[in-house]
């Protein structure tokens, strides 16, 4: 029990190293406060492959590491100032998100299918929080705050969430396998 503990925590702290990376895969949009990042791929992924609990620490641990000042934000930013700062509102959706794609996920069976749905649902979730907030700090009207910080963002979010659910169930089927992830829906 103590064993398979430690792996997932293990997998945690490895997960919030990939989306610190992933973050880091940043494109700057001309018109927008807000990049395009690997960040939501790296989400998706942790909460595909590892579910609710574990997926949920992997994200509060890079969610610590960016607030104490280790560059792990897009573009490398740091510091508790990007939490609250305009975008902000994308990191802190991120914990419901993450929680929401692998409850889902955990709720049904384990397929592709059934991921998409749920890193669809989880993409909308992020765009929502990330665009009030967006609206809110930086003073945008809903127009502009809709125009700089959601509608950019659907058709990659698609994509990526596509991906991450197709790479989220085939690496969890694998490592769940091989005896790397504990997760009781994923049959191998």
């Amino acid at each position: 029990m103590q064993h398979e503990r430690l792996k997932m925590l293990i997998n945690s702290a490895l997960f919030a190293a990939i989306i610190g990376i992933l973050s880091q895969v940043s494109i700057p949009l001309p018109f927008s406060p807000v990049p395009i990042t690997g960040q939501t791929l790296a989400i998706g992924l942790a909460a595909t492959i590892l579910g609710k609990k574990y997926g949920t620490i992997s994200l509060l641990l890079y969610l610590a590491l960016g607030a104490i000042g280790i560059p792990v934000f897009a573009g490398g930013a740091a510091g508790f100032g990007v939490l609250v700062g305009s975008t902000g509102g994308y990191l802190i959706g991120f914990i419901p998100t993450i929680f929401i794609i692998a409850y889902y996920i955990e709720k049904t069976k384990f397929t592709v299918l059934n991921a998409m749905i749920a890193n669809t649902i989880g993409m909308f979730v992020t765009l929502i929080f990330g665009t009030v907030w967006l609206k809110i700090a930086a003073s945008l009207s809903w127009h502009d705050a809709m125009a700089f910080g959601f509608y950019p963002f659907i058709i990659l979010g698609l994509v990526k969430a596509y991906v991450a659910s197709a790479l989220g169930v085939i690496i969890g089927k694998r490592l769940a396998k091989a005896n790397l992830l504990k997760r009781d829906e994923i049959s191998a």
